[in-house]
């Protein structure tokens, strides 16, 4: 497993991942890249535990995600009443396994202020932390999309899905777009990353 988890974590996260996988008992699977997820976590019937992580996640993105997933394991294990999948119990979870990892060992200087800040009160995913979301962009490996933000008003672009949009004017935070087939008006967060039509 160590050989396997080197491709995707930074080295020093190594030991102290395969350590928790089993401890926990976790049958990884590294998938394809999913559009409305990077990882998710869930109970097998045989007791065991399933993770599974998007392949194309640079390694720091990939280590958050997966201890994500592993703090929804421990939350599982550890309430077995039904709490919200990213209530208090997941928040506090999450901060206290993600706590040794914040270092300059693991992650670079300058993404190490905005992992502090992002874990006094983690979010359901890390894409909704805008700021935290662009730097890790800066480690994946280079793409054709761009990020709403980036766009001047006006600017055309699609999803994955195919559905074509026209970029609007900024709300309190997040911009207002026009889907062309509908004329519905959507809101997207900065970060969503979109391609440009030309």
């Amino acid at each position: 497993m160590t050989s396997v988890l080197q491709k995707y974590l930074p080295d020093k996260s190594v030991a102290f991942v395969e350590e928790l996988l089993k401890t926990y008992k976790v049958h990884l699977k590294i998938v394809n890249e999913r559009q409305t997820k990077h990882g998710d976590y869930r109970p097998l019937p045989n007791g065991g535990h399933q993770i599974t992580v998007n392949a194309n996640l640079n390694p720091y993105r990939f280590l958050i995600t997966l201890i994500h997933e592993i703090a929804h394991l421990l939350v599982f294990q550890n309430y077995p009443r039904s709490v919200k999948p990213h209530g208090i119990e997941w928040k506090l979870t999450f901060q206290q396994l993600m706590l040794p990892l914040i270092n300059p060992m693991i992650f670079p200087e300058q993404l190490l202020p905005l992992i502090a800040n992002h874990f006094k009160n983690p979010r359901a995913s890390s894409d909704t932390d805008a700021r935290l979301s662009i730097a890790l962009k800066a480690y994946d490996k280079p793409s054709n999309k761009s990020y709403i933000f980036e766009l001047p008003i006006g600017t055309h672009f699609c999803l994955p899905n195919g559905r074509i949009f026209v970029k609007g004017e900024k709300l309190r935070k997040r911009y207002k777009c026009k889907e062309l087939s509908t004329g519905k008006m959507y809101v997207f967060q900065p970060n969503a990353e979109v391609e440009v039509l030309k």
